[in-house]
C-alpha cells in the first residue's frame, strides 16, 4: 500500500513510475516548487544508494568482534531494503588492524570497528570509552554514555578527528589475563612484558611491566615464542578459541584493568552527513542492537568455556592476591590523575567520569551487592 502511494505521488510530479530513481527524482525538481519541492527531495533521498567500506580491527570473521561488524553490515542492508551496503574488512585486509582510526578520520573508509582505547597514543581521553581499570562493568558505561553525557563527551573527544562515534558491543567483565609465571606480589611485575592495551597497559608500566600493543591475531605466536611473558585478551570464549592454554600456565582474575570493556563503531562525518535522516536511524539501530548483541553472546557463553579450560585443558585459574589488587588499585589513580594533570581534554572527561562513578556505585550499593549477596545464601 505504502509503495503504490509512491508511485502515485511519483507520477503526479511527473516522473514516470518505471524510471523510478534518484536521478529521475531529482530532474522534477526543476518543476517543482514550494512544499511539492521538499517533498520530492525527500523521495529522492528514500531512493538513493550507498556504498561504504568499513575497516576494523579484527581478524576477519572473529567470532562476536568481528562478527559484530558483519552483523552491522548485515542488519543496516536489510532495514535499509539495500539502499547502504557496507562491506566489511578485517584487520590488514585494507588497512593495518592499527590503522583504522586513520583511515576513517581521513575517509579511506567510511567507517570503522574497534576499540577506542587503541587510540590512546593520539586521543588519550578515547580510553574512557572502551574501560578504565576498576572502572564501570558494562551495564554502567552503557548507563554513562547512552544516558549519562558520556556521548556528549566523546563526541567532542572525536569531533577534531572528522569522526562520529557510536556505542557497538561490549565484553562484560574480562579476565584478568595469562601468565607463564605465578603472581604472587607486585615484585612479580617488574620486567614483564605483557601484551595489555590502554590504561591498563599504563599502570602494568607504572608497575615496572612493559605494556605492548599488538593485534589480537598476533598474540598467541608472541606469547608462544616467548616475545611476551603474558597477555589479557577478553575471556573465556575467546581465549579458548585462541588456544592460549597452550602458550601458558596460569590464568588470573579478576580482570582489574576492563570490567566491561565497550567497543566503537566510527563513522566519517562527511560520510554521515550524506546519508538521509532515515538511514542515520537505521545505523544508529543496528549500532545499538550490536551493542546488546554482543554482550548477550558473552554472558551466555563464557562460563561452559571456562569449565572447558579448567576440567579439560587443565588450566590453572587462579585469583590475583589481594594486597596485588590493592596496589594496582593505588597505581591506577596515580596514572589516572597524572594524565589528567597532562592533557585538558583528559581531566574533562575523567571529571565527569568521576562524577558518574559515584553516582552509579550509589545505586549498585543498594542494587547489584545485595542482589550478589543474596546468591550466597
Amino acid at each position: 500500500m505504502a509503495e503504490n502511494k509512491r508511485r502515485e505521488f511519483i507520477k503526479k510530479v511527473g516522473v514516470g513510475a518505471a524510471a523510478v530513481g534518484a536521478a529521475g527524482l531529482a530532474g522534477a525538481l526543476s518543476s517543482c516548487k514550494g512544499q511539492k519541492q521538499e517533498e520530492v527531495k525527500q523521495e529522492v533521498a528514500k531512493v538513493e544508494t550507498f556504498k561504504w567500506k568499513m575497516a576494523t580491527t579484527w581478524p576477519p570473521h572473529f567470532p562476536m568482534l568481528g562478527e559484530s561488524a558483519d552483523k552491522i553490515a548485515q542488519w543496516v542492508d536489510e532495514m535499509s531494503g539495500g539502499r547502504l551496503k557496507i562491506e566489511v574488512y578485517g584487520g590488514g585486509e585494507l588497512v593495518p588492524a592499527m590503522g583504522t582510526f586513520d583511515a576513517v578520520s581521513q575517509g579511506t573508509v567510511e567507517m570503522g570497528h574497534a576499540a577506542s582505547y587503541y587510540w590512546a597514543g593520539k586521543v588519550p581521553a578515547a580510553q574512557f570509552f572502551a574501560a578504565v581499570p576498576f572502572g564501570f562493568n558494562a551495564q554502567s558505561i552503557n548507563a554513562w554514555i547512552l544516558s549519562g553525557g558520556g556521548m556528549e563527551l566523546w563526541e567532542e573527544v572525536y569531533d577534531k578527528f572528522n569522526l562520529k562515534p557510536f556505542l557497538a558491543g561490549n565484553t562484560g567483565a574480562q579476565m584478568g589475563g595469562w601468565f607463564n609465571k605465578e603472581i604472587n606480589s607486585m615484585e612479580d611485575f617488574k620486567g614483564l612484558k605483557m601484551r595489555i592495551p590502554g590504561l591498563g597497559g599504563k599502570v602494568l608500566a607504572k608497575a615496572g611491566g612493559s605494556s605492548i600493543l599488538m593485534a589480537g591475531g598476533d598474540i598467541y605466536t608472541n606469547l608462544e615464542r616467548g616475545v611476551i611473558d603474558a597477555t589479557e585478551w577478553v575471556g573465556p570464549f575467546h581465549d579458548l578459541k585462541l588456544g592460549f592454554y597452550k602458550a601458558a600456565k596460569y590464568y588470573y582474575y579478576p580482570g582489574w584493568h576492563e570490567f566491561g570493556t565497550a567497543f566503537e563503531c566510527m563513522i566519517n562525518k562527511d560520510a554521515w552527513n550524506t546519508l538521509p535522516d532515515d538511514l542515520k536511524a537505521i545505523v544508529e539501530a543496528a549500532t545499538y542492537k550490536s551493542n546488546i548483541w554482543m554482550l548477550s553472546e558473552f554472558e551466555a557463553k563464557n562460563n561452559a568455556a571456562l569449565r572447558e579450560l579448567i576440567d579439560v585443558h587443565k588450566v590453572q585459574l587462579k585469583e590475583f592476591p589481594k594486597p596485588v589488587i590493592k596496589e594496582m588499585r593505588k597505581l591506577s589513580q596515580e596514572v589516572l590523575e597524572e594524565l589528567a594533570a597532562a592533557d585538558p581534554m583528559f581531566k574533562k572527561v575523567y571529571d565527569a567520569f568521576l562524577v558518574f562513578q559515584k553516582n552509579i556505585y550509589g545505586w549498585n550499593k543498594l542494587s547489584e551487592e545485595p542482589y550478589q549477596q543474596l546468591k550466597e545464601l
